[in-house]
């Protein structure tokens, strides 16, 4: 199946490497076979395989391959200085597509051993864009069928529920058994796994990890490790508050969401707000990995409690405030008390299942699905 990236990620290809991250099981390895049809000749390399890793330590791949698809080549130690060097003795016009996740991100922080030398992109599960112009469905049919089993390609195309909730399990186990221990000691397992169901109920609420240091009996240092390493491996992400002249915000206290919305604990509300949440990002990262825009997610808080869901912000101003609703569709306090200080910002209420927009007091009340299909992935 075609996907959001392909044809960003071809084009670019003919200018330098490209590196694509993203969760496990997200369609990167997909993606990588449908673009190597668009070569005379191309070649896929995986480390986790033996025969292939031989390969890549021996650099015997074919080299009139047009296109060479390196997968999981982050687990290499040295993997950077020897990516470099790969690069530029490839042979002329061969293309290079490198895709991993987990400590594969951290790439955009580390050396400089490959400045200018990449483009680089994240993979994210579908979003009601995406499966509309995939499977040629109305906005309200595609938020739904996202809501029920999360974006993530196998469990929304597996043919009932069952086989999803199946696959949400494995994956979860999978997840905390083999990637986390790339990171962690196995005596940490069973409390990373305990983390990790709390951050399910507390999904779209500012998150005290101190509390749940608490709850866990480890100290809130520790909390924060496994929060990175649970971002690191794409499994949650953070939302971090909007500070820029707002006085009396919470600073440093950030909002988590999960990649995968099958995973939240909570009702249709928490389930939407992640879902939003989730595009959001995937709009965000769009705008950066295609565009080179400066654009961020956040959300507001103040310390009196008003508050605004999300906020999109570009070159240090916000563009965009956004309330989510399951069914509210009498505009939200929070946003009647930032549109007047924020008179450059759009600022919609997105509901879902409204029968009516409407735009009061300069807010523009509008149906979730027919918004979130407007984003630009």
């Amino acid at each position: 199946m075609k996907r959001y990236l392909d044809e960003r990620i071809l084009n670019d290809l003919s200018a330098k490497m490209v590196v694509l991250t993203g969760p496990r099981q997200v369609g990167k390895t997909t993606l990588s076979r449908h673009l190597m049809g668009a070569f005379s000749s191309a070649q896929y390399l995986n480390w986790d395989v033996l025969a292939d890793r031989a390969v890549l330590q021996q650099q015997s791949w074919n080299p009139r391959a047009k296109l060479l698809v390196m997968d999981e080549i982050h687990k290499m130690r040295g993997w950077k200085g020897w990516l470099k060097g790969v690069f530029d003795g490839r042979s002329a016009g061969q293309a290079l597509l490198v895709t991993g996740s987990a400590r594969m991100e951290t790439f955009r922080q580390g050396g400089d051993s490959l400045a200018g030398r990449y483009f680089a992109f994240r993979l994210h599960p579908f979003s009601v864009r995406e499966w509309c112009e995939q499977l040629h469905v109305e906005p309200a049919d595609a938020l739904d069928h996202l809501l029920e089993r999360g974006g993530f390609p196998e469990p929304c195309l597996a043919d009932d529920s069952v086989q999803a909730d199946r696959w949400r399990m494995q994956y979860f186990n999978d997840l905390i058994r083999e990637d986390v221990l790339e990171f962690s000691r196995l005596h940490e397992i069973n409390t990373m796994r305990l983390f990790v169901e709390l951050l399910r109920e507390r999904v779209s609420t500012p998150l005290s990890l101190a509390s749940i240091a608490r709850d866990l009996a480890v100290s809130p240092a520790t909390l924060k490790r496994y929060l990175d390493i649970l971002q690191a491996l794409f499994i949650v992400f953070t939302v971090q508050p909007w500070h820029h002249n707002i006085a009396r915000a919470i600073l440093q206290t950030p909002k988590v969401y999960f990649f995968d919305t099958g995973m939240v604990r909570g009702g249709q509300g928490v389930r939407l707000e992640n879902a939003v949440a989730g595009m959001l990002l995937k709009h965000v990262h769009f705008l950066q990995d295609s565009m080179g825009k400066s654009a961020g997610l956040h959300y507001i808080r103040t310390k009196d409690g008003v508050e605004v869901d999300f906020a999109l912000g570009e070159e240090g101003r916000l563009t965009h405030l956004i309330e989510c609703k399951l069914g509210d569709n009498k505009p939200h306090p929070g946003l009647s008390r930032f549109v007047g200080q924020f008179p450059d910002a759009e600022a919609v209420q997105i509901v879902y299942g409204l029968r009516q927009e409407e735009f009061r007091n300069g807010i523009r009340i509008s149906d979730a699905a027919n918004w979130l299909v407007g984003l630009s992935a």
